[in-house]
């Protein structure tokens, strides 16, 4: 019998397959890049990746230089980042204890975290005890409830888009970005919005947990995510699928 540690290692991995796919999307690599601009990171200052997942914006800044350092709060993450890019400097931790000295650090990224972060005040708050003064922060994720889906039945998809935002922590946290910041005395904060527009049968899995998640919550029949799922299937094969995803990146700086 698959034990509950084997069935939680396996779900880390269908992630990592996940945000591999979303790394290699139109339009992901350049969104990384400019990540790193805002956070202003010459070589030979330091960097945290908070939430590194499997280590690839750790892998990127350190070849421009940077002392970059990746904390995840999953094992098997980590595990994997670490026989990835055995040259980088992973960590075992999560966003609220940081293994990192007061102000020993230039730059904090941290890219689709927030919203599975059920305090990110305090994340905040962590951030600026590690963060040198004039320090940057870097803030990407997705807006949860603002997924852009076409669909024959938009009542419907409207159902499953806000139904699956619901069963994340925080699924508006990228839109509260600015003010998270400003709250927590954060200086120079500006935001950006970069929406991904996707038309092609990469985004099918992504669809497909869509309907699955909300399926298993209730908030839909099985016939209903089916019919669903066959219509974004059949879009898909007739180059006729669409969905636009909001991203939003803020920036700012710790007190001088």
């Amino acid at each position: 019998m698959t034990t509950e540690t084997e069935k939680a290692r396996q779900a880390t991995k269908d992630l990592i397959a996940l945000l591999d796919a979303a790394d290699r999307l139109p339009g992901a690599a350049e969104l990384r890049v400019r990540s790193y601009e805002l956070l202003a990171a010459e070589p030979g200052t330091s960097v945290v990746d908070v939430g590194c997942g499997a280590g690839r914006a750790v892998a990127e800044l350190t070849e421009r230089g940077v002392r970059a350092v990746g904390a995840d709060p999953n094992e098997t993450m980590i595990t994997i980042a670490r026989d990835r890019w055995p040259e980088a400097d992973f960590r075992l931790a999560g966003a609220y204890e940081l293994p990192l000295a007061d102000a020993s650090v230039h730059g904090y990224r941290a890219d689709k975290v927030f919203h599975i972060l059920a305090e990110p005040e305090r994340a905040l708050v962590e951030a600026r005890r590690v963060l040198v003064p004039g320090g940057r922060i870097v803030l990407v994720g997705q807006d949860w409830d603002s997924f852009a889906i076409d669909s024959a039945d938009p009542a419907l998809t409207r159902t499953i888009v806000h139904a699956r935002a619901d069963l994340v922590a925080e699924p508006r946290a990228a839109r509260r970005y600015r003010n998270l910041l400003l709250d927590t005395g954060f200086g120079d904060v500006t935001v950006e919005a970069h929406t991904a527009v996707f038309t092609g049968p990469a985004m099918l899995p992504v669809l497909t947990e869509l309907a699955d998640k909300v399926l298993s919550a209730g908030a839909i029949t099985r016939e209903q995510a089916d019919g669903w799922k066959a219509e974004q299937r059949a879009r898909a094969e007739a180059d006729r699928l669409f969905m636009a995803m909001p991203m939003f990146m803020a920036a700012g700086s710790t007190p001088r």
